[in-house]
């Protein structure tokens, strides 16, 4: 399955309960402010990511989620 994930930046705080209870180590604090003059996470490395959702589960602000992609199958008639 393929998964897509979200970080609404906008949402984000920057409280970092997703960064510390991360296995893989996946997101980090940005260094850019917000509109709302936090520091948001971001994927740091997406490619270590195993969409286990516990910064899902985590995040007070529910700024993460993570959801399955629409797969692309052919019709087979």
């Amino acid at each position: 399955m393929n998964y897509v994930y979200n970080i609404d930046s906008g949402r984000c705080k920057g409280c970092g309960l997703c960064v510390a209870v991360c296995p893989k180590e996946v997101l980090q604090i940005s260094d850019e402010i917000n509109a709302k003059g936090y520091f948001p996470v971001y994927q740091a490395h997406p490619e270590n990511c195993i969409f286990c959702s516990t910064c899902c589960i985590m995040c007070p602000e529910a700024a993460i989620t993570i959801t399955e992609a629409a797969s692309k199958r052919a019709n087979v008639a």
